[in-house]
């Protein structure tokens, strides 16, 4: 199975410390792969660099090439694509111009009018909500409409950022269950950062824990899921 991202000996640091420490995990084309760990561990961070955000050093390759001398807008036309965790949307503008915005960095394929319908056909209270400002939304309206926006820019990798945060368990059904669905249908790859491990490692084909800034254990979702010490540290105790 090919990689589409692979991360080698990646290192991020802020001034004098180092919040990653040579991480090495591959996110394999069509897959669903997740890394988990405690709020702090540098699961942002690791997606910030990935994107661009932030430097880093070690070896970052997608598609088979070096990412390291690309901008994020390169990168973002290339099909990587990032939703933070703030989601980071246009309060004062509708629903449907967030959506738009979205689809901005492939605009010249001129496949704006087809994706809007495939988003609003996957969330419908979208198309409902389509003339509201976005600043008006429910917290659950404004994950589907970040993921939405993402959706719009075509990606070949999704990579979310603590999609479920501050959701009810109802709505983080509706996103878990919207990103099985892409994947599945079609072959959409995505890489997930998530403190809701058990959501998490039951979406996904394969898991990392980050502890620390480090990748401490990794597996099948379904091992991580079984492995006594990962249920120790993130399943008991009602974090489903």
């Amino acid at each position: 199975m090919t990689a589409l991202l692979e991360v080698r000996d990646l290192a991020v640091s802020y001034g004098k410390v180092e919040a990653v420490h040579r991480v090495s995990l591959d996110v394999g084309e069509g897959r669903i792969v997740t890394v988990i760990g405690p709020n702090g561990a540098g699961k942002t961070t690791l997606l910030a660099a990935v994107m661009g955000l932030l430097p880093s050093r070690g070896t970052l390759r997608y598609c088979d090439a070096p990412l390291s001398n690309l901008s994020v807008e390169q990168r973002v036309a290339n099909g990587l694509v990032l939703v933070p965790e703030k989601r980071e949307l246009f309060a004062s503008m509708t629903v449907a111009d967030n959506l738009e915005l979205g689809a901005f960095a492939v605009r010249r394929a001129g496949t704006s009018a087809a994706s809007l319908a495939d988003v609003y056909k996957r969330f419908p209270r979208l198309e409902e909500r389509r003339a509201q400002f976005a600043g008006t939304l429910s917290g659950g309206e404004r994950q589907m409409l970040a993921l939405g926006r993402a959706l719009m820019a075509r990606p070949k990798l999704l990579m979310l950022d603590e999609p479920s945060l501050g959701l009810a368990p109802l709505i983080i059904k509706q996103i878990f269950d919207a990103i099985r669905e892409l994947n599945k249908t079609q072959g959409l790859t995505v890489f997930l950062v998530e403190q809701n491990a058990f959501g998490a490692l039951k979406l996904a084909h394969r898991g990392y824990v980050l502890v620390n800034g480090s990748v401490t254990m990794s597996g099948t979702g379904k091992e991580l899921l079984a492995d006594p010490q990962v249920r120790a540290a993130y399943l008991e105790g009602g974090h489903h």
